[in-house]
């Protein structure tokens, strides 16, 4: 998908599946159909403010982005124009997240702070000092009451309470590189990060670190799950994404190459397709199935619940209601 004319630094993808939105250094922010790789309509744009990162809302009707200008923007997703302006950081907003309600966003600046804003009021509701030089990631637990934090100088993930700000956990990377990205299973059993070359992945009720996941031989800018927190993608500045089985913790056949190194990365709603984004300006998508497939575990898809029967008796459904511990 061609259009951008810097970075590609986020991309996200809509719940129907058939849409992505990416953002770039060029300062806009583009929307794609994602079978065909047409732009759909013009560019969105508030003036030249190159954008560093972006996070779609959890009801999918509003996209944050991060700026050079300090501020956070919230963008309407259906008329593509900026529903408000937040300020308060004193330096470049390079990662975002949403709690899971979407009443809260989460910003973290190159300024060491992390911010969390009201969305509807736009006031700052806890402001969180995180020694971090510069951040790099935020990131809420899937229950909200945490936020993960990551970035320059102290080479570590910090856990911190999403309600008081709270220092709660420091998981050090003892690598020669700051912390990337960040990003939690959707039980919150495990938390992932990213580094340079390294991906680690900490268990949440001890936090000790589970194991590595070694390949990458640069700086691993982004990481994407799974809705079943079961395949990972990850992208890095050494020109590869690259797809790995959280069952086996082993990469998933061959590293997907590009021209330039990469800062950003989304796996589709139904995992079949991933969308990297591109230092050469242009945006990816890979069939993540067809990858699967060849190595023999496209099951790696699936939530583990497997009813066989499309059209069962009613006593077979009662059965297999009662084996599957769930009501009729």
């Amino acid at each position: 998908m061609r259009g951008h004319t810097e970075w590609v630094n986020g991309v996200v993808h809509l719940a129907d599946g058939r849409r992505i939105i990416t953002g770039s250094l060029d300062g806009s922010l583009r929307l794609w159909d994602l079978e065909s790789g047409a732009q759909i309509g013009e560019e969105w744009r508030d003036g030249y403010n190159p954008m560093w990162c972006m996070a779609l809302s959890p009801n999918g009707k509003t996209i944050a982005n991060g700026s050079f200008d300090n501020s956070v923007r919230l963008w309407d997703v259906e008329t593509k124009k900026v529903i408000s302006k937040r300020t308060g950081h004193t330096g470049l907003v390079c990662a975002l997240c949403w709690r899971a309600d979407g009443e809260r966003v989460a910003s973290g600046s190159w300024d060491g702070t992390v911010r969390v804003w009201d969305v509807n009021t736009g006031k700052t509701i806890l402001k969180i000092k995180t020694r971090h030089e510069r951040m790099h990631a935020v990131m809420y637990s899937p229950d909200s009451s945490k936020l993960a934090t990551g970035g320059d100088t102290e080479k570590a993930v910090k856990i911190w309470d999403a309600k008081t700000g709270e220092h709660l956990k420091t998981l050090n990377h003892y690598d020669y590189d700051m912390v990337r990205s960040l990003a939690w299973t959707s039980d919150g059993k495990k938390l992932v990060s990213s580094s340079y070359k390294l991906i680690r992945i900490f268990d949440t009720a001890t936090w000790k670190q589970i194991t590595i996941l070694e390949g990458h031989t640069g700086i691993v800018s982004a990481i994407s799950l799974s809705q079943n927190s079961r395949l990972l993608a990850s992208v890095s500045w050494d020109k590869t994404a690259r797809l790995w089985n959280l069952d086996t913790n082993l990469q998933v056949g061959p590293p997907l190459q590009h021209k330039e190194g990469l800062d950003s990365a989304g796996i589709s709603p139904d995992g079949k397709a991933l969308v990297t984004g591109c230092q050469d300006g242009n945006t990816y998508t890979w069939d993540i199935h067809a990858i699967l497939k060849e190595a023999g575990i496209e099951g790696l898809l699936s939530t583990g619940i497997d009813i066989v029967s499309v059209n069962p008796s009613p006593a077979l459904f009662h059965l297999q209601c009662l084996l599957l511990g769930i009501s009729r």
